[in-house]
């Protein structure tokens, strides 16, 4: 049995004051269902993609988005997802209930309100974007914040192969261009230069305020179910072709490379060798991208060069970007686009392999991977989870 994406709801993304988490949930459900060409009626499973920062769990709510919109389901999954990574766990609980027969239709929707708390944190005279924490996190009281984790990860790569504050530079700017050509991403229609990189302030040594990723409200729902099912409905299939999990607690957490590399190589062979494909078939590739760090190191571990070359691969001519030979991050992704966790990655992926990217549109797309990311251990230290996905055009 094959599954596919046959809806795709999106929200207004970037600042969406006024809007609780439970009403963009909602909508975005509603625009799926409308999206597959299906009704409320329709749909009998739904899941819930919501994690935090951090690691940390957002309180639970009270009430659910398929009670508002009236889906008649056997079954609501809340709290699915783990830092970063959300879609890649919502699509496998997905494909298990079509499995089993339990749901015909499984919409999945997320949706995130950062940037409205930040605001609302701040007119209390605080920083940042509250959260819980996780119990037992010793990070707190060492007043720590996203960038200042994930910096290490950017000086150890730095320290190790001389990779370079301007080569990660090289890389917002690639996105950024793409965003520019994405008119619903937030940073459309202001391009930046390497100048401007280099003179944005620094936020937490090495990383300036153009290495860091949006904060974003919105949401955005798929709705999931089998091949034969998806004959009927008004789109293109999209076809979950391979899924693929990493994590650092394979190894003992000490050991240093985990601040130069991510947990790429199961999830990406796992997902890579379900869809039968090599990194030669890949048309885009849609990284998760909390910082540019964590881009660099995928370029890397997802083998477009050798661990410690991305530096100087990103600084080449004609390699990233619009009219680059690597196509990555296309709608502008985490850094220029807006921030929903890997939600984002894969949203593109899907609107990629539909061929609805507008001037952004890669040509002939018909594969393309998506990452999630993220899921500390160890408070911030260490980004745990990585999970690829192979969307397709076609059955694999």
């Amino acid at each position: 049995m094959r599954f596919c994406v046959v809806g795709l709801g999106m929200t207004e993304l970037g600042h969406v004051p006024g809007k609780s988490i439970m009403m963009l949930e909602t909508e975005a459900a509603r625009l799926a269902v409308v999206d597959a060409g299906l009704h409320e009626a329709d749909i009998d499973g739904a899941i819930q993609m919501k994690s935090d920062i951090g690691g940390g769990i957002r309180m639970r709510q009270d009430d659910a988005f398929p009670r508002i919109l009236g889906l008649p389901v056997n079954i609501y999954m809340e709290n699915v997802g783990r830092g970063g990574e959300n879609v890649a766990k919502a699509f496998l609980m997905s494909m298990q209930l079509l499995q089993l027969g339990i749901c015909k239709y499984v919409v999945c929707s997320g949706a995130r309100d950062d940037w409205s708390r930040s605001r609302k944190f701040k007119k209390a005279g605080r920083r940042g974007t509250p959260y819980i924490h996780k119990e037992n996190a010793y990070g707190a009281m060492l007043g720590d914040s996203p960038p200042g984790f994930h910096g290490m990860l950017a000086t150890r790569h730095m320290e190790l192969y001389g990779t370079t504050s301007r080569q990660l530079g090289h890389i917002a700017v690639a996105q950024r261009e793409w965003a520019c050509l994405n008119p619903k991403a937030f940073m459309y229609g202001h391009p930046i230069t390497i100048e401007d990189h280099q003179n944005s302030p620094i936020v937490a040594w090495p990383y300036h305020l153009l290495d860091i990723c949006l904060q974003s409200d919105g949401a955005t729902a798929f709705v999931v179910t089998t091949e034969e099912r998806a004959k009927d409905c008004p789109k293109p299939p999209v076809y979950i072709s391979g899924i693929g999990f990493g994590e650092h607690l394979q190894s003992l957490y000490w050991e240093k490379r985990h601040y130069s590399e991510l947990p790429i190589q199961t999830a990406r062979d796992a997902a890579f060798g379900q869809a039968s494909i090599g990194l030669n078939d890949v048309d885009c590739a849609q990284f998760y991208d909390c910082f540019t760090t964590e881009v660099l190191m995928q370029i890397e571990g997802y083998g477009y060069c050798k661990i410690g070359e991305g530096g100087p691969l990103v600084e080449t001519p004609g390699m990233i970007g619009p009219k680059g030979k690597i196509k990555f991050n296309t709608g502008g992704g985490l850094l220029s686009s807006h921030h929903l966790g890997n939600i984002t990655s894969v949203s593109e992926a899907v609107i990629q392999i539909r061929g609805e990217g507008g001037e952004r549109q890669v040509p002939g797309a018909e594969v393309a991977i998506a990452s999630g990311h993220g899921g500390e251990i160890l408070s911030g230290q260490m980004c745990s989870i990585h999970s690829s996905m192979v969307l397709t055009r076609s059955a694999t």
